[in-house]
């Protein structure tokens, strides 16, 4: 069986674990955790990283960091996973769904604008499966209408954008443009990454809320640790908040993960190169893409049956007919592993009162989409093993 998803340590990991135990500090107070938030933030381009126990505990300190209250509305696609709406809804703050671009599967940004209301405090840019946001749009917008910006990065690691970096189809972006290319994670004015074993690097649970604002890096520290006082009124709380610590077994593996970095990012890359060469002839299959103001770090490798026309649907056997399930049904027989699309949050029934609006590409993703082995230790012979698996289906 190929796996989706199988980690890759090639560094210090067990060193650094082996350190913490033979100090004694595996809690919160050992030292990789502040190396892990140094390094890291550095390495993204922010002042301040604040280490946090997951990416959805990330997304809910940043939520709060920035002051998002009870009736708040916060703008974000409804393409994502449910921490990005837990965030927002732990807080009495209400999420107003977006469809998804078809192309880059986030956030499409030409109808942000036309659900903004007087009510509306925040847009939260989701980077899908390696994709980057478009995120100019985004930060004009909110610009204009004085909104707060969350960037939810968990899935770009190493990513970046090039601001105004459009020259128009099939130009390379100009130098100046390429002198302004940012890494995702460093836009708006508080940004999220998740570490979980699928993730680029990887601290097996784990996550990281990174900000310029010194005073929102204060206010995430406190609502990571329960919200203690200061000084001698340690044990007094003001507010409310939960035990979001990392500990320092997993900063430990953060570190070690982070001083290879570039190298994990291009063998996310190297192997979707693989993958589009191997499927580029492969017809009824939608491969992932890399838009010319973006670097596509591939996190998961995703791809998107045709839906069936009239005339296949009509036909017993096409395989153009099939759903997402379907065919990772077909491809678990074969020995793949698969995973499904994200499931539309405008469909999830604890989110029904939140269903307003239509969201044909979101359903679209969902219904006849998977994402293909990814992980980091995935070998060429498996991507091969992967791709004759789903031309002999497809064919």
């Amino acid at each position: 069986m190929i796996p989706v998803n199988e980690p890759l340590f090639i560094s210090d990991e067990k060193k650094y674990l082996e350190k913490c135990i033979d100090e004694g500090w595996v809690s919160s107070d050992g030292s990789f955790v502040k190396e892990f938030e140094e390094g890291f933030s550095k390495y993204v381009g922010r002042k301040y990283g604040v280490a946090v126990s997951s990416g959805t505990a990330a997304l809910e300190v940043a939520v709060g960091a920035l002051g998002i209250k009870e009736g708040d509305e916060v703008i974000m696609p409804s393409f994502t996973i449910i921490s990005c709406v837990l965030a927002v809804v732990n807080y009495g703050a209400v999420p107003v769904f977006i469809d998804s671009d078809p192309e880059t599967f986030t956030i499409d940004v030409t109808k942000i604008e036309e659900r903004i209301t007087e009510k509306t405090k925040a847009i939260m840019a989701v980077h899908i499966y390696g994709h980057p946001c478009d995120m100019d749009p985004i930060l004009e917008i909110a610009k204009k209408h004085n909104l707060l910006v969350i960037e939810d990065a968990a899935e770009a690691h190493g990513a970046e954008y090039l601001p105004d970096g459009r020259q128009g189809k099939g130009n390379p972006p100009s130098l100046e443009a390429m002198a302004r290319q940012r890494k995702c994670g460093s836009f708006g004015d508080i940004s999220i990454f998740s570490f979980y074993a699928n993730k680029i690097i990887t601290t097996g649970e784990g996550g990281m809320v990174l900000t310029d604002n010194e005073e929102y890096a204060e206010r995430a520290r406190s609502l990571r640790n329960l919200a203690f006082g200061k000084g001698e009124k340690r044990y007094h709380h003001e507010e409310l908040a939960r035990n979001y610590r990392m500990t320092n077994l997993q900063a430990a593996l953060g570190v070690a993960q982070l001083n290879n970095i570039d190298k994990l990012v291009n063998i996310k890359i190297n192997n979707a190169k693989k993958y589009t060469e191997l499927l580029k002839d492969v017809k009824g299959l939608t491969l992932p893409i890399e838009k010319e103001w973006a670097k596509n770090v591939y996190w998961m490798y995703g791809v998107v049956l045709d839906p069936p026309s009239h005339e296949a649907s009509a036909r017993q056997g096409e395989s153009l007919g099939m759903t997402a399930e379907d065919f990772a049904k077909k491809l678990l027989e074969a020995g793949v592993q698969t995973r499904p699309f994200f499931y539309p949050m405008h469909l999830q029934p604890v989110f029904e009162k939140y269903n307003k609006g239509n969201f044909p590409v979101s359903e679209k993703l969902a219904r006849y989409g998977l994402y293909l082995p990814s992980g980091m230790a995935l070998k060429e012979s498996q991507i091969k093993e992967v791709v004759e698996a789903i031309k002999k289906i497809l064919h």
